[in-house]
């Protein structure tokens, strides 16, 4: 899978001219927007560190010898008796050093969004979809007929969103056609492509339900809207 790449100048422009073209079908209002990352994920990259610095306990709790027997060979303190206060200071030093191991491994992107499982991307995806959505077509049109067409890039996530007036009419499945079309794009790393596709599909969708009526206007603007 190719990795998607932000589109060009001239493909901002190709983005703008197929949403301009699609509209003139309908009475709807397309609305584009392209996102790197639809959250920070700090609370899973924490979860992951918390539950390594666990398994560091919980190996420490079943072979205490062994760290207690490199702690000795690193301070060369041999001989000594283990306290109570000593072992948990060692505990609590085995569990730092591995909780902010795997904390400063995490900076590295491509690990940190691996280890994010794929139902919290798409509900993280979901939500912040649904907020751009309300910010920028929800009800911004005189007869209710914004439709946002959202892309994560990092979760590899892509939304669609309806106003009242076309989600009234139109099934939430009609629009997997369009997004299976726009993910098809995305794995081979296209993405200006992805969302004409998109563009295209939806399109000809609201075409069929939303026809264009003889005074519509133009409402809401063409070009894709970058986060």
């Amino acid at each position: 899978m190719a990795r998607p790449t932000y589109p060009t100048p001239e493909d901002h422009e190709r983005i703008r001219a197929a949403v301009a073209e699609a509209e003139l079908l309908s009475s709807g209002e397309i609305v584009t927007m392209l996102t790197d990352r639809s959250d920070g994920y700090t609370d899973v990259a924490l979860a992951w560190s918390a539950f390594v610095a666990f398994l560091a306990l919980s190996a420490l709790a079943i072979a205490p010898d062994f760290y207690m027997g490199l702690y000795d060979a690193l301070i060369a303190d041999w001989g000594h008796e283990w306290s109570p206060g000593m072992i948990l200071s060692l505990a609590l030093g085995v569990a730092t050093i591995k909780f902010a191991g795997m904390t400063l491994l995490q900076l590295w992107q491509p690990l940190k969004f691996f280890l994010i499982p794929a139902p919290i991307r798409t509900t993280r995806v979901h939500g912040q979809a649904t907020r751009a959505f309300r910010m920028s077509a929800e009800r911004r049109t005189t007869g209710r007929t914004g439709i946002l067409i959202y892309i994560s890039m990092r979760e590899h996530r892509v939304e669609i969103l309806a106003d009242e007036a076309i989600a009234s009419k139109v099934e939430p499945g009609t629009w997997a056609d369009a997004i299976a079309a726009m993910l098809g794009e995305l794995r081979e790393g296209r993405t200006a492509d992805a969302m004409i596709a998109g563009v295209g599909k939806v399109g000809a969708i609201l075409s069929l339900h939303v026809p264009r009526l003889p005074d519509d206007v133009n409402e809401l603007p063409d070009g894709t809207i970058e986060l």
